[in-house]
């Protein structure tokens, strides 16, 4: 098989590691930018099937960046190299909780908490080391790029990247549902409240969570447990969400404003049926559109939205995204919403609606390359499947589409048999990608125009960015990570630690993919960003078992982190105990919620503590 069209070689992600370290998700590396180093001469073949460049693959390996054994070539032909930043997922625990999607290929627990352990695809969250707290989300060591060519194809062209210690391939482009609300009627109760003054029930007794607040150390608002009957398998949390003064949650079928003051009810919907989907944020004049399925029946399909104003609880326009048909009928629809549409989006079609009033504004082509998820935000990222010509060769692309009319603006493709993973941020846009058969995984930016402006070398340490389950079909949202951020210039990740240790925060150059600098957590704690807030990286910083968490931010030019909300040690604990966490910050006040709901019986399930909420 020849070498795609370019002058520069081609490339693969993921230098060799060490044969001695231990496997795990590493820092993905960033796409390589024109040739660094000169090409490796090709080895000679090997047992087994032909690489995406007609190359030799080595034997399959237990996991994401798991070392070669001394003396193989690498997997595009070349001699071994030192161990490099960026090694593919493994099957590791990933540092931050995401609120976990259903589907086949079932999340793992992390550090953090995750779903119950399921086989998943290699780099697929693990379950988390007993005694809560620690990172947990996918891990990886991250290959350190080598000179290689990632081939992008855009529209017309072909383009070529590559740089580092390894190589990454990377290509380049030039029935209606009903639901109700509690605004005619009083707030239907979902969930008990204990305000920290010794009155509620938040721990299941009658004493004080603020009652061993120390100086300095923020307050305990509220702490809620569960009180809505679930079914036997429990439920997923979506959210939380942070709207003015109130805080958003919403489970199996209901959805709930709550105040952020108090933790009391300020509102209340009701869905038909289970719900299965909700875009990562909501828009920015505070509306969101969940996903409910179509029936109470097994096989039920995630085709209902419901529109809901999350500032007032009033329910907004309802419709059904048409029914899948054909060879991918299967898939579950993600959502997005980025200016005034949302996008419901699956391997079988993809559509646009109208935020407004729920009108369809596009569906996606049927031809060329189809859009199976989008990135929402301040632009509407796709991520797409293209033609290969092949049952054995897969091509996928990613690109910004305009979101009134779902027409490309640009189209980057991936080099053959690489995957989109995640899109980590689409402003500027950084994406995660994978190769699962040879488990290989990469971290790439591209410019405005879509040109490929850097891929991120991670060196020899392990990363653990958090998206609830990896890919991004049966009902993943390709967005919605913790453990990672960026602004214009630089990109932000967490390394992966054990619990009890201190993790880093490193940054990452957008215009060459290098480290720029790192920030330590506090002692035997770990730091999760979140996001940028006013310019700088928020972060939450995650319990251990004799101090509570707390939110800080790091400057952009590094440096340790600034506390701004120190959590009470005396409920570390319980801070520690919620289940693959989610977290949301505004209006000076920390939410931290469980991730998913699920006892053994109905007693157990009525004290599972669901969301707690600490300010100054």
């Amino acid at each position: 098989m020849t070498q795609p069209p370019s002058n520069q070689p081609p490339g693969g992600f993921g230098a060799p590691q060490d044969p001695n370290q231990v496997p795990g998700q590493g820092m993905p590396p960033v796409p390589p930018v024109p040739p660094q180093a000169p090409p490796v001469p090709p080895q000679a073949p090997q047992a087994g099937a032909p690489g995406p460049y007609g190359q030799p693959q080595q034997p399959p390996q237990p996991g994401y960046g798991y070392p070669q054994q001394p003396g193989q070539p690498g997997p595009y032909g070349q001699q071994p190299q030192q161990p490099g930043p960026y090694g593919y997922p493994q099957q590791q625990p990933g540092p931050y909780g995401q609120q976990p999607q259903p589907g086949p290929y079932g999340q793992q627990p992390g550090p953090y908490g995750g779903y119950p352990a399921q086989p998943g695809y290699p780099g697929a969250p693990t379950p988390p080391a007993p005694g809560g707290g620690g990172l947990k989300g996918r891990t990886g060591v991250v290959a350190a790029v080598a000179a290689v060519a990632v081939l992008v194809a855009a529209v017309t062209t072909w383009a070529v990247v590559g740089g580092g210690d390894d190589e990454d391939p990377i290509a380049k482009p030039t029935p209606t549902a009903s639901a109700s609300t509690s605004e005619s009627a009083a707030p239907k109760p979902t969930e008990s409240v204990d305000e920290g003054d010794g009155s509620g029930d938040g721990r299941g007794g009658d004493d004080d969570l603020n009652a061993g607040r120390k100086p300095g150390e923020a307050k305990v608002n509220w702490l809620l447990k569960n009180n809505v009957d679930l079914p036997r398998n429990g439920a997923d949390v979506l959210g939380p969400w942070i709207v003015g003064d109130v805080v958003v949650k919403a489970m199996y079928k209901s959805i709930d404003g709550y105040s952020l003051k108090d933790g009391s009810l300020k509102w209340h919907v009701d869905v038909p049926f289970e719900l299965c989907a909700a875009p990562p944020a909501p828009s920015t004049g505070g509306f969101m559109v969940f996903g409910h399925n179509d029936s109470a029946k097994d096989g039920a399909k995630c085709l209902g939205l419901q529109q809901v104003n999350l500032k007032t609880g009033k329910v907004g326009w309802k419709k059904s995204v048409p029914k899948p048909t054909g060879l991918f009928a299967f898939s579950d629809n993600t959502l997005a919403i980025s200016g005034n549409t949302v996008t419901a989006a699956g391997s079988s079609s993809a559509y646009g609606f109208s935020l407004t009033d729920g009108k369809q504004l596009f569906k996606s082509a049927t031809t060329g390359c189809k859009p199976f998820a989008y990135a929402g935000g301040s632009k509407l990222i796709a991520a797409m499947d293209c033609p290969s010509g092949s049952t054995t060769k897969k091509i996928q692309a990613v690109g910004e589409v305009n979101p009134a009319n779902g027409k490309p603006k640009y189209t980057f493709q991936l080099e053959a048999n690489w995957e989109v993973d995640k899109v980590y941020s689409v402003d500027p846009l950084v994406v995660s990608a994978t190769q699962r058969e040879q488990k290989k995984w990469t971290i790439f930016a591209l410019d405005a125009k879509g040109k490929l402006r850097s891929q991120i070398q991670g060196g020899k340490d392990k990363f653990a960015p958090s998206c609830g389950g990896s890919f991004v079909i049966f009902g993943k949202n390709l967005q919605g990570c913790t453990g990672v951020t960026a602004d214009a210039n630089t990109f932000y990740m967490a390394t992966e630690t054990a619990y009890g240790k201190s993790n880093e925060v490193v940054a990452f150059d957008l215009k060459t993919g290098k480290a720029k600098w790192r920030s330590k957590a506090p002692d035997e704690q770990t730091m999760i960003p979140l996001r940028m807030d006013s310019g700088q990286v928020l972060v939450y910083v995650d319990p251990s078992y004799d101090k509570g968490g707390a939110v800080a931010t790091i400057a952009p030019t590094g440096g340790a982190p600034k506390i701004l909300l120190q959590h009470p040690a005396s409920t570390a604990q319980v801070e520690s105990s919620f289940y693959d966490p989610g977290f949301a910050y505004g209006s000076g006040t920390f939410v931290v919620t469980s991730g998913r709901v699920s006892a053994t019986n109905d007693k157990e399930e009525k004290q599972v503590k669901t969301m707690m909420a600490f300010s100054k």
